[in-house]
């Protein structure tokens, strides 16, 4: 797909918890053509590399594009400070989005912290697109001060929160409460994005009880358009392991193809 390098104008930038920030943008061309999974490349000051940011959710009718991030370095944190009707650079949108079986009627979505954003949008998605599909989220956090996006997941899908505290939600684990949902029966495709250790532990419950799973993979990247070979990551193809690149290929990928 052809992306879109441009400038665009910020609808809000506001911090919904404490250094995690909400940020729509108004970006037409982009909001067309992108789907749910993949991810936009922002420009940030005069800093060298574009900061890879997942997208939340697509408004097509509006031309809006919602990305959720948490401040993690100079990029993030110069893009905290941006305000309302300010400008923001913006390349995408990029790589390959969740592509979900149509004859699925029931979705887990399992999100890790920073990990749970994308998968808000293809939650909504899948459900718009077949009113007799239903959904749970099972999202997992460090502690009560990380949990985001509890409200907008409630609103659409059955939600479970966890922490690794217990600080808040259930004690533990994301793979505990996967595991009961998939008991009750009727679960046929699972998408997971977050740590690479919970995504590991995901694939291993959706290989151990059959079911199509999707996995987005969290890497560290470069150019964010396939040229640098920053974010490399071992697949099984046609049964035997190579090399692709999360920004191009993935990053959604079928969970059984990835040399864990």
């Amino acid at each position: 797909m052809k992306y879109i390098q441009d400038d665009f104008k910020i609808i809000k930038n506001s911090e919904i918890q404490s250094g995690f920030y909400d940020m729509l943008v108004n970006c037409p061309s982009i909001a067309e053509k992108a789907r749910p999974g993949q991810f936009i490349n922002i420009l940030c000051s005069d800093k060298p590399l574009r900061r890879p940011i997942s997208i939340c959710e697509i408004d097509k009718d509006s031309g809006n594009i919602r990305m959720v991030y948490q401040v993690r370095g100079e990029g993030t944190e110069w893009m905290s400070r941006l305000c309302e009707s300010e400008i923001i650079n913006l390349l995408g949108p990029l790589g390959n989005g969740f592509t979900i079986p149509a004859k699925s009627r029931r979705m887990a979505v399992v999100g890790g912290g920073i990990g749970t954003p994308p998968l808000l949008g293809a939650a909504k998605q899948y459900l718009a697109d077949n009113s007799e599909r239903s959904c749970t989220a099972v999202l997992g956090f460090r502690n009560k001060s990380a949990v985001i996006l509890e409200e907008d997941y409630k609103a659409v899908c059955d939600t479970v929160v966890t922490t690794d505290d217990g600080s808040y939600g259930e004690h533990g684990l994301v793979t505990v409460p996967l595991e009961s949902e998939i008991a009750k029966g009727g679960i046929d495709v699972i998408i997971a994005c977050g740590p690479t250790p919970m995504l590991k532990a995901v694939a291993a419950v959706g290989e151990k009880h059959g079911i199509t799973t999707f996995v987005s993979l969290e890497q560290r990247m470069g150019c964010g358009i396939g040229a640098c070979l920053a974010c490399a990551c071992k697949i099984k193809l046609a049964g035997e392991e190579t090399y692709l690149k999360v920004c191009t290929h993935g990053p959604v990928f079928n969970a059984s193809k990835v040399v864990w």
